[in-house]
């Protein structure tokens, strides 16, 4: 079996397009939730979202990529390119060793939309030759292999809201089990769309609040429902050994993944919580830490069910030393950026492991009695931790986690 290390990170969120950019602003507890302005929400009962915000796709693509492509593959591309520079990989490893591990929970809902409107007013003539290599779902994926000639597995997975946590998993076992070198992982989302809000919105996922420090609440007694994001992340893993012969700048060890499905509901997750328990258990087999020393980056949407589902599972995976165990939700700040988070999260634990600066869940001032854990409210803190677990959940019952060690 292989190490697996993290050599480079990249970032486009609702609180920031760069990877400092995006960890000051989760460390200082900014929040990323506006009103709406990638449409007219008067007929909406949605106003708010956590959009990406001044995005420029020609600061990193050519006026031609950037016009045959989704605004999801526009991210995807500015934040790999950002966490391939941050490597320094580029150059150092064969194409044939190096794999695309990208996700996206809807793909280009964007062009689709666009396209669909096209075709009810104009007919058939008016649906664009590019409609379809910019929705499908693989092609931030086929995209990012082209940009950075990766001839190794490149491939896209949709588990929903665990998506980006996914790709890294599988990403790190491809590492591991020898089948790469160096993957090129992450998710990516840009679906603030009339038809995803409204989809979102009647099926009472969404938060209807029109106070952004009372919109995404997670852990907390007020909490009515989540905010819609948008953005990506990436995460260059790539094999110890590898990595230091090239004298990479490590960030941390890939040390855990665990992959589990509810098969309860389609939209709801388990309230028993066991199998998101198992997810997080077999992130940790083998592992050495101590509970003090652990910080764990939580799905905590906000919704009603999530986050006392969540707590129970955290309870049921430490049992007594739940309690001593740090944990915040940044979903607080970025909202919920779907097929993204999972890496997005993936990015805040590594960064907290490289700190010693664990970001907070802001706006939790009145604690939810059922989530008794510590949440980190309001502010961050500053507490040195050797380990940190993401955990994600994602419609159809998909759990998954993964774990980090300091090296």
């Amino acid at each position: 079996m292989k190490r697996v290390v993290v050599t480079g990170l990249g970032a486009v969120t609702p609180i920031g397009n760069t990877l400092p950019e995006y960890w000051n602003g989760l460390i200082n507890g900014v929040n990323g939730i506006t009103p709406i302005t990638r449409f007219d929400t008067t007929d909406s009962k949605c106003k708010l979202a956590a959009e990406v915000k001044g995005f420029d796709p020609l600061s990193c693509l050519d006026k031609n990529t950037a016009r045959k492509t989704d605004p999801y593959v526009q991210y995807a591309l500015a934040c790999t390119q950002e966490a391939m520079a941050d490597s320094g990989l580029e150059g150092h490893i064969d194409g044939s060793e190096l794999g695309v591990y990208f996700g996206s929970g809807v793909g280009g809902i964007q062009t689709t939309c666009e396209n669909h409107v096209g075709l009810l007013e104009g007919g058939a003539k008016k649906v664009t030759p590019q409609f379809v290599p910019k929705m499908i779902i693989n092609i931030a994926a086929g995209q990012i292999a082209i940009r950075f000639n990766a001839h190794g597995n490149a491939m896209s997975m949709s588990t929903a809201c665990a998506t980006g946590t996914t790709a890294i998993g599988e990403a790190y076992r491809a590492i591991k089990d020898g089948y790469l070198t160096a993957v090129i992982c992450g998710g990516s989302e840009a679906a603030i769309t009339p038809l995803c809000v409204a989809g979102f919105v009647n099926c009472m996922a969404l938060s209807q609040s029109q106070n952004p420090d009372e919109a995404s609440l997670p852990f907390d007694s007020r909490r009515a429902g989540f905010v819609i994001g948008e953005g990506a992340a990436a995460l260059i893993l790539e094999e110890y050994e590898h990595a230091v012969a090239r004298g990479a700048k490590i960030y941390a060890e890939v040390c855990g993944y665990g992959a589990t499905c509810d098969a309860h509901h389609v939209t709801a997750p388990d309230p028993e919580a066991v199998y998101t328990a198992k997810a997080i258990q077999k992130a940790l087999e083998g592992v050495d830490y101590r509970a003090e020393d652990l910080y764990i980056n939580a799905h905590g949407t906000g919704t009603a069910l999530n986050d006392t589902t969540e707590t129970k599972a955290f309870k049921l995976a430490f049992g007594d030393d739940a309690k001593k165990v740090k944990i915040s939700s940044t979903k607080s700040m970025t909202g919920h950026m779907l097929g993204a988070a999972g890496a997005a999260e993936a990015i805040a634990c590594v960064k907290a492991i490289e700190t010693g600066i664990l970001p907070p869940t802001i706006n939790l001032t009145s604690p939810d009695p059922a989530c008794d854990l510590d949440y980190t409210p309001c502010k961050a803190v500053k507490h040195p931790v050797t380990t940190a677990i993401s955990t994600s959940l994602g419609f159809g019952g998909h759990n998954a986690c993964l774990a980090f060690r300091k090296v």
